[in-house]
């Protein structure tokens, strides 16, 4: 079922991307508001308060054609950012100047971690001596101090989701701040920036390439692929990566997808700026079908602006490595762009320096938040607010906003029937959404025709089934497993369950969001089978997160909840949920459309 879903949802939302654009007076109404929609989805809206960036040199090394600073600045107060700048000698005027971004490239020795700007530094070398300044950032996570960014795809801090956090948000900000620090030096051009990367850093290229205009030229290398490739349609024969590339990524390649967005509108933002795009045949985590898929996304926007000679695509024979053939033409594409020149690329890419001499910091400084950016990066709402009708629209429009948009007819079918010691127990399945068929356990006395009230469970597992006295009572007891739950149930296989929910995520989803839709699909199946009494929503657990929130939009009489969550990291992950509304905040507003029940 998942599966068929999985495809159905992405295979949408790709025909949907930039479909309507037609002109470049359509692009122009549009970009705007889409390159606000990417601050946002990035953490960044409102944007974190430029604070003094506190740069320190705290070392430089010697070469015959270059020297290196070692440099540390702070993107927020104590978030830290380690760094190399490779600065060419002899320059006589600003010159033009690369911000080179990370990939995963882990180099630490004896607990050491030295950033993987030294797994890079033939990169920063070789632009120097070519006559670029360079600036090579560390990343969160391998930088010489070492953060997270797998908070969902090995920590289960699926928290992050509802606090619209991803740590792609703190390297696309790590990003602008460089930009800004680099502009505080004389002889850099502060208008002729590029940037380039690859891998993670191909993925971060794209970041600030589509926030900051700053950025002239870009050169992404295996850095971006499309959601079909993500989600369902992988690298062949490549065992879990055949099924969605997906499994193979971090969380720092990954927006959070609230406007439900495919990676080729991320691409069409750099137009019309130079922007080449560069891959390898066979790499297996940003396979080929979907780099060009995004490539002739992003074309179409460039033709519109009648500047298909600023956009470049680059295939080369290979797989997931850094190599000289896939180097080369991105150092032809800045000296084309920035320099407006192509002289024959003569000096190849090599490592010079060992780990021991990039190293900016002999001691890790006390007041360092990377370890614990997440907890403080977003804005998250305020504890005193006021909620109202306007904060239930908000929730519809950037938590639910991956449900879908019309309802489909239910297709309610009664597929068992049967009755036992004055006791009817009744099954009836019905479409959720297309794709995703679910079944509802109806218990009630015999004879039972008009009951008073209906006391609807929404369960967490098989352990919640029982229900209450039905032989001598005048109420339809209901029990209802979402999807993801009892006979639709995640495999055992924790991996299986991470990469699962991931997808949902990449979808502008979170499976307890779309588990939400399901409870209030039920109530509309219960209506539809023509009972018209009042309803109780009850949960326990996880399961009373999920009918307060459907409560807000069913009509229902009461709402009961047993072990409500006490806030959002014990709470089911909801997209953007806790920059709206506190888990209390919830509830408030439960109050203000049914009788609430709160047990603890």
């Amino acid at each position: 079922m998942f599966a068929a879903y999985f495809k159905h949802e992405t295979d949408r939302i790709a025909a949907h991307s930039l479909k309507d654009i037609k002109t470049l007076e359509d692009w122009n109404t549009r970009k705007v508001r889409y390159r606000r929609e990417m601050h946002e989805m990035l953490g960044l809206d409102p944007m974190p308060p430029r604070t003094p960036l506190k740069a320190t040199v705290t070392g430089k090394l010697q070469h015959a054609e270059f020297e290196v600073w070692k440099v540390h600045f702070q993107s927020k107060p104590g978030l830290y950012v380690t760094a190399n700048l490779y600065v060419p000698k002899n320059i006589k005027k600003p010159a033009p100047t690369i911000l080179y971004v990370c990939g995963h490239g882990r180099v630490k020795k004896d607990g050491v971690s030295y950033g993987n700007k030294v797994h890079y530094q033939h990169h920063g070398i070789w632009f120097a001596r070519n006559g670029y300044v360079c600036l090579v950032i560390d990343t969160l996570q391998l930088g010489e101090i070492e953060g997270i960014h797998h908070g969902t795809y090995n920590h289960d801090m699926w928290w992050w989701n509802s606090r619209g956090y991803s740590s792609a948000a703190v390297e696309a900000w790590n990003c602008i701040r460089a930009l800004d620090y680099l502009e505080t030096l004389k002889f850099v051009d502060k208008k002729r920036f590029g940037v380039t990367g690859r891998s993670g850093g191909g993925a971060y290229s794209w970041w600030i390439s589509v926030l900051d205009e700053r950025i002239k030229v870009s050169a992404p290398v295996a850095g971006i692929a499309d959601l079909k490739n993500h989600v369902y349609a992988g690298f062949p024969n490549s065992g879990r990566l055949a099924h969605g590339v997906v499994e193979g990524h971090c969380d720092c390649m990954f927006h959070v997808n609230t406007y439900r967005w495919d990676f080729g509108q991320v691409a069409a933002l750099v137009a019309p700026r130079p922007l080449m795009i560069l891959n390898t045949d066979d790499d297996r985590i940003f396979p080929l079908d979907g780099v060009t898929r995004v490539f002739n996304g992003a074309r179409k926007i460039y033709d519109l602006h009648g500047a298909r000679d600023k956009l470049g695509l680059v295939i080369i024979p290979g797989g997931h490595s850094d190599t000289q053939p896939l180097r080369v033409p991105a150092f032809n594409w800045f000296n084309r762009h920035l320099k407006g020149a192509e002289p024959p690329i003569t000096i190849t890419a090599e490592k010079l320096f060992e780990p021991e001499q990039l190293r900016v910091f002999d001691k890790l400084p006390a007041d360092q938040i990377n370890t614990k950016i997440q907890e403080s990066f977003t804005q998250l709402a305020p504890k005193n607010q006021k909620v109202g009708k306007e904060t239930i629209a908000l929730l519809r429009k950037k938590t639910f906003g991956g449900w879908p948009e019309k309802d489909v007819p239910l297709n309610e079918k009664r597929v068992s029937k049967v009755e036992r010691n004055g006791v009817v127990l009744e099954s009836v399945d019905f479409d959720s959404q297309e794709k995703i068929r679910l079944g509802v356990y109806l218990m009630y006395r015999s004879g039972l025709k008009n009951p008073k009230r209906i006391e609807l469970k929404v369960l967490n597992g098989e352990n919640d089934l029982q229900q209450g006295p039905a032989e001598n009572s005048d109420v339809l007891y209901v029990a209802f497993a979402p999807r993801g739950v009892v006979r639709t149930a995640l495999s055992d296989d924790k991996s299986h369950r991470i990469q699962t929910r991931r997808r949902f995520m990449l979808l502008g989803q979170t499976l307890a969001g779309m588990q939400v839709w399901d409870v209030r699909r039920c109530v509309q199946v219960l209506r539809e089978l023509g009972y018209d009494c009042p309803i109780t929503l009850k949960g326990d657990g996880d399961a009373a997160s999920l009918v307060s929130l459907a409560s807000l939009y069913e009509k229902v009489e009461t709402v009961s909840v047993l072990n409500y969550p006490k806030d959002d990291k014990t709470q089911p992950d909801y997209l953007n949920i806790s920059r709206i509304v506190t888990p209390a905040q919830v509830l408030d507003l439960v109050r203000q459309r049914s009788k609430l029940n709160h047990r603890k």
